[in-house]
């Protein structure tokens, strides 16, 4: 069962997406949400927000989610954060990529809100064992 008070970074470039991934997480009354909408973004927001989970498009302008994650892993204090790729990269060959990179599940676009919601709790209590 995922805590109360989790929290999770949220990256998009779209608005409509990261709007969307808000409204559906709010309906779990459990998170508490910050947003990116590009790659510089990302390093800034994670290390001031200490998010328990980021949701990261793979698609962002400046630097991408596939330059971010290697960096993300190669960060101290943020090298055990969750990261889960939420993108429109859905080939086998894409998800096989982004798990080998250090993602700890990928979630095509468009995406099954249970699936979404699944994910989160799933990976969230995998990291909740590991540390």
């Amino acid at each position: 069962m995922t805590q109360k008070n989790t929290r999770i970074l949220i990256v998009d470039d779209s608005e409509d997406m990261r709007i969307l991934l808000q409204q559906i997480l709010e309906e779990e009354e459990i998170y508490i949400m910050q947003f990116a909408e590009d790659g510089q973004q990302v390093l800034q927001k994670a290390t001031e927000f200490q998010p328990d989970l980021i949701l990261l498009d793979m698609s962002l302008p400046g630097m991408s989610g596939w330059e971010i994650v290697p960096q993300l892993r190669a960060m101290p204090t943020l090298a055990l954060i969750p990261v889960i790729a939420v993108t429109a990269h859905v080939s086998k060959v894409d998800q096989e990529r982004a798990l080998a990179l250090g993602c700890n599940a990928h979630l095509g676009k468009p995406f099954d809100i249970e699936v979404l919601i699944d994910t989160i709790t799933q990976v969230l209590e995998n990291a909740s064992h590991e540390a």
